[in-house]
């Protein structure tokens, strides 16, 4: 047996989603927040099944020969999969019917579900039925090895089940077994909103999902037959685009391709209402070829992520209340940006703080007359992007523009795509990804004429102003000649991918990011070695490439104290002798935790790195990612300090154990409550408050 042991990575992503349901049942939370983690898991799990799962549905059907040289069993971890999410998918339920509505009903909003509908909404419904629906829910029938309809992905179906009506003459005589007749309706929330409000009624507010208002009154649809019976499903279909390790032809063509081919793809889920009889299952099973791994119990209403979707009349008393982002003093007061950075490097905690000093300092550049050139990456951008309309102006003005567009960015390829098409008629210089690697670095470089000054701006996360508001991410601004001129290195091997380039202050994915990390994780060792102190603090979303958790299992077991903050996938396994000084928390709160940050305690010197990059397999291997040292020791301080914070959270924080339990924090009784979100709000606000200097009266 292998002396290290490793959990699996899909596994413990649905630890991590199961750790987003707990939010649902918090009854600390406000009601719509606790609706909101619904859809946020519902959305993730989605994702989940029609990535990762297709993923192993195509491992299931290699030849025996080949199963055999594969890391795990595929056909296991499905099993595992699906056990594990039947039992999340109860708790959703027992969330979603014994706390969520019953909630509602307490502040006056009746989400109808099977209760009967009183006169007023009864003509309500019948009248929208047919004053809008139904031109669009025209039955589909089905007959098995005849008809089969294509089922589009993740759209909500009502299968119905009916009988042809008898006639009088057939009344009159012997009875006759019936032929049951099977059809489907697509339910079509991508016209009409998943909930529809009815009117109010005693001060009371009635919603209905659209889904029960098309079986209130589908009867209509089928004249002649009689409805025995109806329930919902859906059906998610492999997502995975299979295109990263494409080394020739046009990218774009076969990006557009995979697109089309995407929304076909083979099946991944079956989601079904579990009390659907056991026949009326097995028709539609043999009806759409699908296979008993496709097949996952579901509840009685799917697609939860419409929630975020749901309507409040009237209540923002039920909705977290929204923090205005922290000014920050030293960007708020100054003329130009480039001045304020020209002096000293200047941080931003997102969403904390606004994200329109971003965009500042690119429109300033776009303006200013001095400035030659911009240089950029495109991960994922927002709709009607700030950042695209920026560097789309500087194009205008002038100046050369230079934008490293990934096309590869899951399920963000066609928006990349559109806005690469854009910027490209504006002037901008686009380069489309690289052969066989994504770009996933977050950096920004303006370089001046004639030697002046040039600028950088390096970031955790995307490029995305709205993003910006509920991811945590950290965004450094810095003039530092070395950083600068690495990364001119860096954006002159994207242009041109030549051979030669060496990083010394930032570390650099395909070139010395991953041996960079382990070298610093064997000089802690060292240091402890030599009766030192060693300490490592990791942040990231994800954690599972095994080389790197195997220099942290060493680490360990030399003594090193190993803190880590793993929002997502976590391979490595606590609670073994070999990670008995490492500890694993988990945080899941109002935003979601996006930075990653790598810390060395370094002889006390204290060695701290910001990232674009997670500790996965794709991350360390097939992608461009940029970790970037953080020198001013006031920043390096105050990114420590929240840091520390989020470390001593026992309110949102869990630790991880080896069965992929989130276990609360231990509390004692009479420590303070510290919920990280909320005290790194209190921190950074005391930080930028203004005090006005005393006056004598």
């Amino acid at each position: 047996m292998p002396k290290y042991q490793f959990l699996n990575r899909d596994l413990s992503w649905l630890s991590f989603n199961k750790r987003v349901l707990e939010e649902a049942a918090n009854a600390n939370l406000p009601l719509y927040e606790r609706i909101k983690f619904l859809a946020i898991y519902s959305s993730n799990l989605d994702e989940f099944y029609r990535v990762r799962v297709g993923t192993y549905k195509r491992f299931t059907e290699l030849p025996a020969e080949d199963k055999s040289n594969l890391r795990e069993n595929p056909d296991a971890i499905l099993k595992n999969i699906n056990a594990e999410v039947d039992r999340q998918q109860n708790k959703f339920g027992q969330i979603f019917t014994q706390d969520i509505i019953p909630a509602l009903k307490e502040n006056n909003i009746i989400l109808y579900r099977d209760e009967e509908l009183c006169d007023e909404h009864h003509q309500f419904v019948k009248d929208f039925f047919l004053d809008n629906l139904l031109p669009h829910v025209q039955p589909m029938l089905l007959l098995k090895k005849q008809i089969q309809p294509f089922l589009q992905n993740n759209v909500v179906y009502i299968a119905v089940k009916l009988f042809k009506k008898r006639s009088k003459k057939e009344e009159e005589g012997e009875p006759k077994v019936r032929r049951s007749r099977y059809a489907i309706i697509k339910v079509p929330s991508h016209r009409f909103a998943r909930f529809i409000e009815l009117p109010e009624k005693d001060g009371k507010h009635y919603i209905m999902f659209l889904d029960d208002i098309i079986k209130k009154r589908m009867k209509v649809l089928f004249p002649g037959y009689k409805i025995d019976s109806s329930y919902s499903f859906k059906l998610s279909r492999d997502a995975d685009l299979l295109i990263e390790d494409e080394y020739s032809g046009d990218l774009i063509k076969m990006i557009e391709n995979s697109l089309k081919k995407r929304e076909i793809g083979t099946p991944s889920r079956f989601l079904y209402d579990e009390s659907i009889p056991k026949d009326f299952l097995k028709f539609l099973k043999d009806s759409f070829n699908l296979v008993g791994n496709n097949m996952v119990k579901g509840a009685r209403y799917h697609n939860f992520q419409d929630f975020f979707g749901f309507p409040n009349p009237n209540h923002p008393e039920l909705e977290r209340e929204s923090t205005p982002p922290i000014k920050v003093k030293a960007l708020q007061v100054n003329k130009s940006i480039f001045k304020v950075i020209g002096k000293k490097d200047h941080i931003l905690h997102f969403p904390y703080q606004s994200y329109e000093y971003v965009i500042r300092f690119l429109n300033e550049a776009a303006l200013d007359p001095k400035v030659e050139e911009i240089k950029a990456t495109q991960y994922r951008v927002a709709e009607n992007s700030a950042v695209v309309n920026a560097l789309i102006n500087a194009a205008l003005n002038g100046k050369k523009v230079t934008v490293l567009v990934e096309l590869k960015a899951r399920f963000d390829e066609e928006a990349n795509m559109n806005s690469a098409r854009t910027m490209t008629k504006a002037g901008v210089k686009i380069i489309y990804s690289l052969p066989g690697l994504k770009v996933h670095a977050k950096i920004a470089l303006v370089i001046r004429k004639e030697d002046k000054e040039d600028y950088a701006y390096l970031s955790t996360g995307n490029f995305n102003e709205k993003t910006a508001r509920i991811y945590a991410d950290h965004g450094l601004f810095t003039s530092d000649e070395l950083i600068i001129s690495e990364l001119k290195q860096l954006f002159d091997y994207l242009e041109n991918q030549t051979p030669g380039y060496e990083f010394s202050k930032l570390m650099v994915g395909k070139f010395n990011l991953r041996s960079g990390l382990a070298a610093l994780i064997d000089q802690e060792i060292e240091n402890v070695k030599n009766g030192g102190k060693g300490h490592i603090i990791l942040k990231m979303n994800g954690l599972q490439e095994r080389n790197m958790i195997t220099k942290l299992y060493e680490a360990s077991e030399k003594g090193v104290k190993i803190d880590l903050i793993i929002r997502g996938i976590c391979c490595l396994k606590p609670n073994k002798t070999y990670a008995k000084n490492i500890r694993v928390i988990r945080i899941v709160d109002q935003y979601l935790e996006h930075a990653r940050a790598f810390y060395f305690h370094n002889k006390g010197e204290d060695l701290l790195y910001l990232s674009s990059a997670d500790w996965m397999n794709r991350n360390l291997h097939r992608r461009i990612e940029c970790a970037f040292p953080i020198q001013d020791p006031k920043i390096k301080k105050e990114v420590l300090d929240i840091i520390k914070i989020q470390l001593k959270d026992n309110v949102s924080a869990r630790i991880l154990d080896s069965k992929l339990n989130n276990l609360p924090i231990p509390l004692n009784g009479n420590e303070k409550l510290i919920q990280s979100q909320l005290e790194i709000t209190q921190y950074l606000s005391k930080k930028e408050i203004v005090r006005k200097p005393k006056t004598n009266v």
